[in-house]
């Protein structure tokens, strides 16, 4: 019987990961991009994570899927500008900024009613006259996508049929998601036409397109501007390099952003946009955008304060999986997200946790990002209460009813070092939201000690021993 819950559990999810997969293009069929960000299946589960480090496009696709609001951000915002003395401006309403009525009307259409965070900062440089270069770091959920869109569509002459706004995505799939934004936003402006750059979206040569707003991967976006002429880039008004950091992990990508950009005219806007700045991207922005100002979002530090944390002692996987039902059977845990090492063993324990009872959602690499969306709106939505995952897919996701995180592998780098980030990540997704979080590591040999000793080191954080034949212990940790 239990086996059969897991079988229709499974059924369940794929039937919403259907729903999901249809939110591909309707206008125009087209093969996803040979750098699409499907994620391969592979025959080897026994992969480790490390190995198949999530491709960051895949991350940042699942990251738009599982989005329906914007993240209510308290980072603080830094802005630099190229020219201290000009005055800063910031806007805490769209009517501020002088739109066009029809654009607007787009912005409330898609729920925004006010600027976010960052859009309040970034739109007066973007829409100021004459137009400001711009470097911006923010992550998912910020809203940047519709700020640089409006930047976009506030610059496109209709009457001029020719390309005028150039998007550069680092996959099919991503450059979709922007194509989404700029239909919506353009709603009731239907006289704007947008065009897709991307492989297998095949054009006579020699014919030129008349579309205003062309989004598409570099390859190919390289290829419509120099070798088919498809685009006449000296006639492109805003540039946007949407990102970056994804882009400069594709091989290729950076070279061929930058002899795009190189063809384009010297008053033309560009905007870069980036979740991380490390030292590569940071050049690579530099190379990109002259004369940029610069905003920056301040990280929120994470923290381990609200949260309590303990490891318990086991000799096999059997005995972590023992130790885990003694946790179920001694305290109500609303939601709980469990991380193991391997595809295999997530599954395995998937399988042992359903024949308990336990309703289970399993995430792992071989699924595509549509599936695993599906899967962690089900989690969301409180359909399953588990959720077993290896480390690939668990970035970015928030669930507000996680209290419990439980790593059933210790994280480690490929080198088997502590990967001290990844726990930080993983055990800070219960403290969320100012509440208290319980985060259970699980100690099999004297290595996994060994690592578990050198994170309580680096975080100068006491990891407290829990006996789990001891149900009394474990009832008054959950108090």
């Amino acid at each position: 019987m239990a086996t059969d819950s897991w079988a229709l559990a499974v059924d369940e999810q794929e039937a919403a990961a259907e729903s999901f997969s249809n939110l591909h293009l309707k206008e125009e069929k087209i093969k996803p991009d040979a750098n699409g960000a499907v994620v391969k299946t592979n025959a080897n589960a026994e992969k480790s994570d490390e190995e198949e480090k999530e491709d960051r496009a895949a991350q940042s696709l699942l990251n738009k899927l599982i989005r329906s609001n914007l993240v209510d951000n308290t980072n603080q915002v830094e802005v630099l500008q190229r020219d201290p003395n000009s005055p800063l401006y910031s806007v805490k309403s769209f009517e501020e900024l002088r739109l066009k009525p029809q654009l607007l009307q787009g912005v409330y259409a898609m729920g925004f009613n006010r600027p976010s965070k960052i859009q309040e900062n970034a739109l007066p440089l973007m829409l100021a006259e004459p137009p400001q270069n711009l470097i911006a770091q923010s992550q998912s959920g910020t809203g940047k996508t519709a700020a640089f869109v409006l930047a976009m569509l506030s610059q496109v002459e209709p009457a001029n049929r020719y390309p005028q706004c150039l998007c550069l995505s680092p996959t099919y799939e991503l450059a979709l998601q922007t194509g989404k934004v700029i239909e919506q936003m353009g709603k009731f402006y239907p006289e704007l036409k947008l065009a897709y750059a991307v492989r297998g979206n095949k054009l006579e040569r020699g014919q030129k397109i008349s579309e205003h707003i062309v989004i598409g991967t570099p390859g190919t976006v390289l290829d419509w501007c120099s070798k088919l002429k498809f685009i006449d880039p000296k006639k492109i008004k805003v540039f946007v390099l949407d990102e970056a950091d994804v882009m400069i992990a594709t091989q290729g990508h950076q070279d061929q952003s930058i002899r795009i950009q190189r063809m384009l005219p010297r008053n033309c806007q560009m905007l870069l946009f980036s979740a991380t700045f490390e030292d590569s991207v940071w050049k690579f922005a530099q190379k990109v955008v002259p004369d940029p100002n610069i905003i920056k979002l301040k990280r929120e530090e994470e923290t381990l304060d609200t949260i309590k944390q303990y490891y318990v002692l086991c000799n096999s996987r059997d005995e972590k999986f023992q130790a885990l039902c003694n946790i179920y059977g001694a305290i109500t845990i609303a939601q709980a997200m469990i991380f193991c090492h391997t595809r295999k063993t997530a599954s395995w324990l998937a399988a042992e946790l359903s024949k308990e009872g336990h309703q289970v959602a399993l995430l792992s690499g071989e699924m595509v990002v549509e599936q695993r969306a599906a899967v962690i709106e089900r989690f969301r939505e409180g359909k399953e209460k588990v959720l077993v995952t290896t480390n690939v897919c668990a970035r970015g996701i928030d669930v507000e009813q996680v209290s419990v995180v439980i790593n059933f592998d210790l994280p480690v780098d490929k080198d088997g070092n502590p990967d001290n980030e990844t726990y930080l990540h993983r055990i800070g997704r219960t403290g969320r939201f100012g509440k208290r979080g319980l985060a259970v590591n699980m100690v099999d040999s004297k290595h996994s000690m060994n690592i578990l000793n050198r994170i309580q080191e680096h975080f100068n954080k006491k990891i407290e021993r829990l006996d789990t034949d001891d149900l009394d212990e474990i009832e008054k940790i959950a108090n």
